[in-house]
C-alpha cells in the first residue's frame, strides 16, 4: 500500500485508441506469435514520487474466429509518465484497442523542504 501524506494529491486520467490495424493490414489484425505496441504517456505536471497507475481495455475488437488473447499493463513508471503496453500472441486477431488510465500520487508543494 501506498501512503499519501501530502495534501497535495494529483489524478491524472487519459484514454487513447492504441491501434487500429484493421485499417491497413497492421500486425495485430494480420500477423502470428508475440506482438506488442508500446505508447509513452507524459504527465501534464511532474509527480513529487512515483505515482499509481491503473491501466484498462476500454474497447476491444477483436476477430473471433481466434482466440482472444491480451495483457494490458503500465511499465516504466516514473514521475512524469509511463509506457502503457499492449500485448497479444499466437494466432489472435485484433483489429483495434483503445485503453483508459488513471493516475494518483502526491504532487509537489512549494511548502516541502530539500535539504540537500
Amino acid at each position: 500500500m501506498q501512503r499519501l501524506t501530502s495534501n497535495n494529491i494529483g489524478i491524472t486520467q487519459g484514454s487513447r485508441v492504441l491501434f487500429s490495424d484493421y485499417i491497413d493490414g497492421g500486425p495485430m489484425w494480420t500477423g502470428t506469435g508475440p506482438r506488442e505496441h508500446r505508447f509513452s504517456v507524459e504527465f501534464a505536471e511532474t509527480y513529487a514520487a512515483v505515482p499509481n497507475v491503473m491501466v484498462s481495455i476500454a474497447m476491444w475488437d477483436s476477430d473471433t474466429k481466434t482466440n482472444q488473447r491480451m495483457d494490458i499493463s503500465a511499465e516504466n513508471i516514473t514521475e512524469t509518465g509511463f509506457d502503457l503496453v499492449y500485448r497479444t500472441w499466437a494466432d489472435s486477431r485484433v483489429a483495434r484497442v483503445r485503453a483508459n488510465w488513471m493516475v494518483i500520487g502526491p504532487l509537489p508543494n512549494q511548502d516541502d523542504w530539500e535539504l540537500y
